[in-house]
């Protein structure tokens, strides 16, 4: 199930745009529904393609993603695949069509032992052995039809299975590296602004120590109700 399109925030506290023109026109692309063929494997390389450009920050192993850009091409691939499913089905098609062409040679060689068998009446032996090959022939067609016919459909479900196991590891480790980027963030930013108010309350501090060995009699600052925090 495709996840609801959130509300997009064009623009920051400052008025500059979020998201880049490109990563707008690519969205608005795999918003689109896929009419044409999908390669599956080329979407995945290209969701990779979309991590390793993100904004690394500098001195960490951490990248800045775009989480709704990567979850929409996580819904774009999740999209594609139903077209992906009916490429394999008409693939299955044709195989299907290629047995049914099988048994109809199959079943031609068996008419045409039947028509041998209506010429040479009187050698028993010689009939007996061309229904004996007529149903060898149409046994082994119809083992090998069932066997690919069973061989593909476990391939389909097996690659269907495996693709939407990997697309669920991805948008799980995608969400939990946001969270933690945006984690470290809100650290980053509450340890300078501690540093500088432990600069400013120094400078304070000095300022008055200055003004009190000019004016011995100088009352304590009014912010000195703001213990240094330690």
């Amino acid at each position: 199930m495709l996840r609801p399109k959130p509300s997009r925030i064009e623009s920051s506290q400052n008025g500059s745009n979020l998201v880049p023109q490109e990563l707008t026109e690519q969205s608005s692309h795999q918003e689109s529904t896929p009419t044409a063929s999908i390669d599956i494997q080329m979407e995945l390389n290209r969701l990779e393609e979309m991590i390793l450009a993100s904004f690394r920050i500098p001195l960490t192993r951490r990248t800045l993603v775009d989480e709704e850009k990567l979850l929409d091409q996580l819904d774009f691939i999740r999209m594609c695949l139903p077209t992906a499913f009916a490429e394999v089905a008409d693939m299955l098609q044709q195989k299907e069509e290629i047995l049914l062409q099988a048994e109809e040679y199959g079943q031609q060689i068996v008419e045409a032992a039947q028509a041998k068998r209506a010429q040479i009446l009187d050698d028993n032996d010689i009939l007996r052995q061309a229904e004996r090959e007529a149903a060898e022939l149409r046994r082994q067609v119809q083992q090998q039809c069932e066997a690919m016919l069973q061989d593909t459909l476990e391939e389909i479900d097996r690659k269907r299975r495996q693709c939407q196991q990997e697309l669920e590891e991805m948008r799980q480790a995608a969400i939990a590296e946001a969270e933690a980027i945006e984690q470290g963030a809100d650290e980053y930013a509450d340890s300078v602004l501690e540093s500088i108010e432990e600069q400013l309350h120094d400078m304070l501090q000095i300022v008055h120590n200055g003004r009190q060995q000019l004016q011995p009699n100088l009352p304590p600052p009014r912010n000195s109700q703001f213990p240094k925090n330690g």
